[in-house]
């Protein structure tokens, strides 16, 4: 055990070590200041603050936001407080919450994992374990697997670093969710219920796509229950521990539920995109959904989702490796493999709708899920002690003979490893020369800056990304004022013009733009520049801000006679 112990030790180290390296790129990214960064530094400058929608909980004269996006808690924005009130305004402060959820996340993966594995031995002998016996609850193999697997992957690693921009709290709340499930199983503790729910509530409040997992496993959780009850072995489930896990549930979505009285903006954003979502997904298209999102779950295994950080560079071999193991497991201890694994395929399953788009960064909540099971099936070939395997006898058990099999998998494991572990220092060595490219462009760094100490404390935003960056790193100093509109990213909105038009009349004004490739809501440079036109005034590039590689991606323009 101690062994083991020194296991997980030096992969949550290798994890730190690969995770808080050059923690400064790539660039910041809209979400990660809109999602956090922006509000977090209004609250600690008492600044104005400038809430979602404008709805917020009212605490005296300030009014604190309860969302940052219709489906997005404000959990983040209060969880980095500490952080920058300690460290002060800047990107690697503001990602440090995110590398320690990461950290998080990787410890309860283990307890998760390793629960798992001990509910389903005790299974074997048709026993429950003790409450007293959560504590002891021996890390496995399994989860030690899982833990290597997922520390020196680069989709986590990196997902880890600008975890606000994937909102990576969902992975804490859920694999906490998932730890206690499992626990109440086992143990009929009424306590992990309560925390299990309660775990359950934050993960959706931190992100509404969190029901991706918590929806079926609530079912797998309720059909183990009863299944258990048949057998005379069910966990007590007393009217009282229900109220409490109803009232821990419920209590993380106050604020949730507070927004939608002040706003409805939750409801609308799902009931408005229920047939085609706001970037043209249509939700009807099951099929067609359902081969990108599998697409998208072997891509995440293979990590060549990065093409922002300079280079692309794929693990081929991880997602037949995975399949195959899953397999191989799958046949020797079903009882182990198949639960996880249908949680994980319900999961996938759920994502086939979206209000946005399907992004792959959604995935950021499935990618620890998938690579848990793969540890699991790596276990139950390696034959760790499982309900899928033959009972075991209550003394001593010997050490298994190393046959073909553990040397196979052997193989396949540490093959994974050192070629996740290399493409993770080579995405490294790519962001040192790219800086990161498009919308993770550490140009905006420097545009910040330029606005900060040449006095352009209030440029006028003609397109999205741009507006939270330059806030956060300014410190405040900078707001640029939206007016593109966001009523579609296709084309702008007829009062475009309008809300365009006053700003022209003062010289002084300067205005923000994407050059053409780098450009996001489309036809709002061409309008500005017809409405320039048609007001005998002419436009002119004031100053170009380009990647490292010489790409334009900001522009300053101003307007004269």
């Amino acid at each position: 055990m101690k062994l083991r112990r020194i296991w997980l030790a030096a992969a949550l180290a290798l994890y730190l070590a690969l995770a808080i390296y050059q923690l400064g790129l790539p660039g910041l990214h809209y979400d990660e200041a809109r999602e956090a960064g922006v509000n977090a530094l209004e609250i600690l400058t008492s600044a104005p603050i400038s809430a979602f929608r404008n709805a917020g909980l009212t605490i005296g004269e300030r009014t604190f936001p309860l969302m940052v996006q219709d489906y997005i808690g404000a959990l983040n924005v209060y969880l980095t407080l500490p952080f920058l009130a300690l460290t002060g305004i800047g990107v690697p402060n503001l990602r440090m919450l995110p590398i320690l959820s990461g950290l998080l996340v990787l410890l309860l993966v283990e307890r998760s994992v390793s629960a798992w594995i001990a509910w389903r031995r005790t299974s074997v002998h048709s026993e429950q374990a003790s409450p007293e016996k959560v504590a002891a609850t021996p890390i496995s193999l399994s989860g030690l697997l899982a833990v290597s697997l997922l520390a020196v992957s680069p989709t986590f690693i990196f997902w880890s670093r600008q975890g606000i921009f994937v909102t990576n709290l969902t992975q804490v709340f859920v694999f906490l969710c998932i730890w206690q499930a499992v626990q109440w199983l086992r143990t009929g503790r009424a306590r992990a219920l309560i925390v299990a729910a309660l775990a359950a509530g934050l993960a959706l409040y931190a992100k509404l796509l969190a029901i991706w997992v918590i929806a079926p496993l609530a079912l797998l959780a309720a059909g183990a229950w009863l299944m258990s009850r048949r057998r005379g072995r069910a966990p007590p489930l007393t009217l009282r521990t229900l109220i409490g896990a109803a009232a821990a549930f419920l209590l993380p979505l106050l604020p949730l539920l507070l927004f939608n009285l002040q706003t409805g903006g939750t409801f609308a954003s799902i009931g408005g995109n229920l047939g085609q979502s706001y970037y043209g997904v249509n939700n009807l298209a099951l099929g067609g959904n359902l081969g990108t999102r599998l697409g998208q779950l072997v891509q995440v295994l293979r990590g060549d989702q990065f093409w922002y950080l300079g280079a692309v560079f794929a693990n081929q071999l991880a997602p037949w490796l995975a399949v195959v193991v899953i397999a191989v497991g799958a046949a020797r201890a079903p009882g182990a493999v198949l639960p996880p694994l249908l949680l994980l395929a319900a999961a996938v399953l759920a994502s086939i709708f979206t209000v946005s788009a399907l992004f792959v960064t959604h995935y950021a909540l499935l990618q620890p899920l998938a690579l848990a099971v793969v540890g699991i099936a790596l276990g139950a070939v390696l034959q760790e002690p499982t309900g899928g395997l033959a009972p075991l006898r209550r003394t001593t058990r010997p050490a298994p003979r190393i046959g073909v099999s553990h040397l196979l998998v052997g193989a396949f494991f540490l093959t994974w490893v050192a070629i996740d572990l290399t493409n993770t220092f080579a995405y490294h060595r790519a962001l040192a020369q790219s800086g990161g490219l498009g919308d993770h462009s550490d140009a905006s760094y420097h545009l910040a800056y330029h606005l900060r100490y040449n006095g352009m404390g209030a440029p006028i935003a003609l397109d999205w990304g741009m507006d939270a960056p330059v806030r956060y790193l300014s410190a405040g100093t900078v707001t640029p004022i939206e007016i593109f509109g966001y009523a579609s990213p296709a084309a702008p909105d007829a009062e475009f013009a309008n809300r365009l038009a006053p700003f022209l009349e003062n010289p002084d004004n300067v205005y923000l733009l994407h050059s053409v490739d780098a450009t996001v809501f489309q036809g709002r440079a061409a309008a500005f520049f017809d409405s320039v036109a048609a007001q005998g005034l002419t436009a002119v590039r004031q100053q170009v801000f380009s990647q490292r590689d010489g790409t334009p991606l900001y522009e300053i323009w101003k307007v004269q006679p």
